[in-house]
């Protein structure tokens, strides 16, 4: 009776041990996560965290402001608060592209005191978590390892949104008057420094 039990024992602790190991092969290794997973938080913490940090908020900025903080979560980032002053820059370029819809940023290329991710979508039906997925997207192009974009890919507003010290975001989204949609996000600090990884 004391061998069968033994017996039984030892294969539940082996079938237990082999599947633990086979789920942990699963899993991507990398050197700075650590071994034990930290869980990512629920999409309605996340929410409720957005919520707190966008005072008065509702419909786009909420929006805009969680799709922000969802993707920061998947990289264990801080979440981004809403800041009234980079919405309101937002929403002064977004008026200027309401006539034409031209994607275009609202600085000269490299000089610039702040982020910004603009987007352009064909209709008017496009919302704030559009613009925010389509950004976090790029991230399939990202090369953490060696800092670097696909070749002639596009991964810089994803890097954006996930940028360790960014703090705050404002954004806005327009209708343009030929029917199509303009948004844009500024974010403060700005990030994308060469020769800097985001996280």
């Amino acid at each position: 009776m004391k061998h069968t039990t033994l017996l039984l024992l030892i294969t539940i602790i082996t079938v237990q041990t082999t599947n633990h190991l086979s789920e942990a092969r699963r899993r991507p290794w990398h050197p700075f996560i650590p071994a034990v997973a930290i869980p990512i938080p629920s999409n309605r913490s996340i929410h409720r965290i957005s919520r707190h940090l966008c005072w008065n908020c509702a419909g786009d900025a909420l929006q805009f402001l969680y799709g922000h903080n969802l993707v920061r979560a998947r990289k264990m980032e801080m979440p981004l608060a809403w800041d009234p002053e980079l919405a309101n820059y937002a929403a002064r370029w977004a008026g200027q592209r309401r006539g034409d819809c031209e994607l275009m940023h609202s600085f000269p290329e490299g000089h610039f005191d702040l982020g910004e991710n603009i987007y352009w979508g064909g209709g008017e039906s496009w919302t704030p978590m559009d613009a925010v997925n389509a950004w976090a997207d790029e991230e399939k192009f990202y090369d953490y390892d060696a800092n670097s974009c696909a070749a002639g890919q596009s991964c810089g507003h994803y890097t954006q949104i996930v940028w360790r010290s960014t703090m705050k975001v404002g954004c806005a989204r327009v209708v343009c008057d030929g029917g199509d949609v303009f948004m844009n996000c500024n974010y403060f600090p700005p990030g994308n420094y060469v020769g800097q990884r985001p996280y």
